[in-house]
């Protein structure tokens, strides 16, 4: 009995800043079809998300709104009805009106969304006329639906041709996403491969001092999105390219870094 109490307390203290995380176990996936709110059905959503359809009547309901930044790309406001973000659940059973966004550009998944304010860097939209799509998503990973049909607001954005000529830096890369300038901010610098489904080097931890800058150097042979528990910070890894997510650990305790679609533990942040 001792044991087991012992068992127990030791896993309610691990997660994210020593609180039990409510992220999908390893080895299960995404979709866990857990809680009894609506009905799942057999069709899936763009992105392969199985659909969780709710009456209209009360169902969430969400619309997207674009206004160019001032400095740099593109600020996104969320409006939701019937619905609440609810980050530190994201994992667990489907709850009525909760959970978290997806935001895709031109059908691809540039990010999870945890609240009703994104900010979209230039560098990330190409040149030309696109389609920004925010969907609503349940806890467990499930579409709300309904009538078979994922809830999803739609805006268009137009990305004037990138200006990279002569020294003017007004609307370049954000820190994130340019490895020179993020290298210089950075106290350290983990890289990072994945490839065939193995992380090299092999998963392991990394120590910080509260207050440090770790720059997360990340090339993925597939498409993917990087996401750091505990900070809410995601990085969308387009495939063989490399890509930088600079972050201030000013949180301490262990925070698991990995990625959302292959499910795969990238390096722990240990911070003190």
């Amino acid at each position: 009995m001792l044991t087991l109490a012992l068992l127990l307390a030791g896993g309610a203290a691990t997660g994210c800043g020593g609180r039990a995380t409510t992220h999908h176990k390893p080895g299960t996936s995404h979709e866990q079809a857990s809680g009894s709110v609506g009905m799942l059905l057999p069709a899936a959503d763009a992105a392969g998300h199985k659909l969780r359809e709710v009456p209209a009547e009360g169902a969430p309901e969400v619309q997207l709104a674009v206004r160019p930044d001032s400095e740099d790309g593109w600020n996104l406001q969320l409006s939701v009805k019937n619905f609440r973000f609810t980050p530190d659940s994201t994992g667990g059973a489907a709850l009525p009106g909760a959970g978290h966004a997806h935001l895709e550009l031109d059908g691809r998944k540039v990010a999870r969304l945890y609240g009703p304010w994104f900010h979209l860097p230039a560098a990330q939209v190409p040149e030309g006329a696109h389609t920004l799509t925010v969907r609503l998503y349940a806890d467990d990973h499930t579409a709300w639906a309904v009538s078979g049909k994922a809830v999803e607001g739609t805006s268009q954005l137009t990305a004037p041709a990138p200006g990279r000529s002569g020294g003017h830096s007004h609307g370049g890369s954000p820190p994130t996403q340019s490895p020179t300038p993020g290298q210089a901010q950075a106290d350290r610098t983990v890289t990072i491969t994945v490839r065939d489904g193995k992380v090299s080097p092999a998963p392991a931890r990394t120590e910080l001092r509260r207050g440090e800058r770790v720059a997360l150097r990340v090339t993925s042979d597939r498409a993917d999105t990087l996401h750091v528990h505990g900070y809410d910070k995601e990085l969308a890894l387009p495939a063989d390219q490399e890509a930088i997510l600079i972050l201030t650990a000013d949180r301490t305790g262990l925070f698991e870094v990995e990625t959302h679609e292959s499910d795969l533990v990238l390096t722990q942040l240990l911070v003190r």
